[in-house]
């Protein structure tokens, strides 16, 4: 079968089973069992044999455990008020800035990522301190709540990132090298997200109204103490990982017991937060996993047909060069993202997109940033934006209210898309720099 024909019918088994509603792990094994039978006509036993050894050896991932253990660390410490604390260190030192303590969303979601890997616990738990404190003080609504939208999805950008542990495991790519290479690009997003909210202060102040405390060197060093724990929990993981003492999973595991010890310390730590954190926490890494693994048979399934090869080759037929290939994939990411979570996007299109961008020219540790950055595009458009229901749930606002307050910061997104595209290096440098002679 040709390749525009067998992408065509895979596309089309995709639609019709997410459409149907069913669970995103069921859909994508139906569609690598169906691709299997009714292109190659392989009968359901052979089928069954190739499900087994692929199931087993996507499962038995060693890189796998890190997700668990990241997800039970922003389970427990969204249960406990060092979300509250961020703000509290925080707001002394931002609210000189033009923008005042609207930054404080940037900079708690950057610290707060730091330690999470999830976007949508991001948000929340920052979410839950700032969006009322910031309604409260007369903030501009709109800017309060898209700056946090925006800056709630840098949980996937800034390790530890589960997305970026997700694409280590499917391209076999370094997972200590993604984490590296996502930390300037994560910061560049952040300040182009601070200097939007800056130039919005200078042209109106009566966005951000004149506070009437007036912070002190004491009030900010006690704030330097608030983010203590926090700052803590930021060494310890990823000072782990690049010391070269400890893998991305053995840091998720000394950062799990960290944060344990933290919040012990702190008296936090009860039993009923303890049961909720890791019940929440058996819910998500089940679902995430369950995803990976069946998405490993679908790109196998792909790999069967020649589905990622023929349509490299018929891409490359088209003479798009390097860069009018990513202005594709960027469009037809941004498409997926208004039906699709980060997550199925990640495990579905990289079988197909991984093929091209490497015979492009581009580097796969590079694509990955590239790719997370289309992710959390996807993590603020609607109908099914993840951060958008988080934070509909705590404004109750309507979603599309949410997603117009969100609209500057997807074009600040796409303008990091665009700059990460033209100079590599923001991406590459890093990591070359860490791992030099090694």
């Amino acid at each position: 079968m040709e390749a525009l024909q067998a992408g065509a019918l895979t596309l089309l088994l995709i639609v019709f089973f997410l459409g149907a509603g069913i669970w995103v792990f069921s859909g994508l094994l139906l569609v690598g069992i169906a691709a299997l039978v009714l292109v190659l006509g392989y009968p359901l036993d052979r089928v069954g044999n190739i499900l087994k050894g692929i199931m087993w050896r996507s499962a038995s991932s060693w890189e796998l455990s890190a997700i668990p253990l990241f997800v039970l660390m922003g389970e427990i410490i969204f249960r406990t008020d060092l979300s509250e604390r961020i703000f509290r260190g925080l707001s002394p030192w931002l609210n000189w800035l033009p923008g005042r303590l609207l930054h404080t969303n940037i900079a708690g979601c950057t610290i707060f990522a730091a330690v999470s890997g999830s976007s949508a616990a991001t948000t929340a738990t920052i979410g839950k301190i700032t969006a009322g404190a910031l309604l409260e003080r007369g903030y501009n609504p709109d800017l309060a709540i898209g700056s946090l939208a925006g800056a709630g999805s840098l949980g996937l950008l800034i390790p530890p990132s589960i997305v970026m542990i997700i694409y280590g495991i499917l391209a076999e790519v370094s997972i200590a090298r993604l984490f590296a290479a996502g930390i300037l690009p994560g910061l560049m997003v952040a300040a182009l997200y601070s200097g939007y909210i800056m130039l919005r202060g200078l042209l109106n102040p009566r966005l951000a109204p004149q506070a009437a405390v007036r912070f002190t060197l004491a009030d900010r060093l006690r704030g330097l103490l608030d983010l203590l724990p926090v700052g803590f929990l930021v060494v310890a993981v990823l000072g782990g990982i690049y010391s070269g003492i400890a893998t991305p999973s053995e840091a998720a595991a000394l950062g799990c017991g960290a944060t344990a010890l933290i919040t012990l310390a702190m008296r936090q730590l009860r039993w009923s937060v303890l049961r909720d954190a890791l019940m929440s926490t058996v819910v998500t890494s089940s679902m995430i996993v369950s995803i990976v693994v069946c998405a490993a048979f679908l790109s196998s399934a792909m790999g069967y047909i020649h589905l990622p090869q023929d349509l490299a080759a018929a891409i490359a037929g088209l003479e798009l060069g390097p860069f009018g290939l990513m202005l594709i994939l960027a469009l037809f990411y941004i498409v997926l993202g208004l039906f699709l979570d980060g997550f199925s996007i990640t495990v579905m299109s990289l079988p197909i997109t991984l093929p091209l961008v490497v015979q492009a020219g581009w580097d796969p540790l590079w694509f990955g940033v590239f790719l997370v950055i289309m992710v959390e595009l996807a993590q603020i458009t609607p109908p099914i934006g993840f951060n958008l229901f988080v934070l509909q749930g705590l404004t109750g606002w309507s979603i599309y209210r949410i997603a117009r307050a969100a609209l500057p910061f997807f074009l600040l997104l796409c303008l990091a898309a665009a700059l990460l595209t033209l100079l590599p290096q923001i991406a590459l440098w890093l990591p070359g720099q860490l791992w030099q002679g090694r």
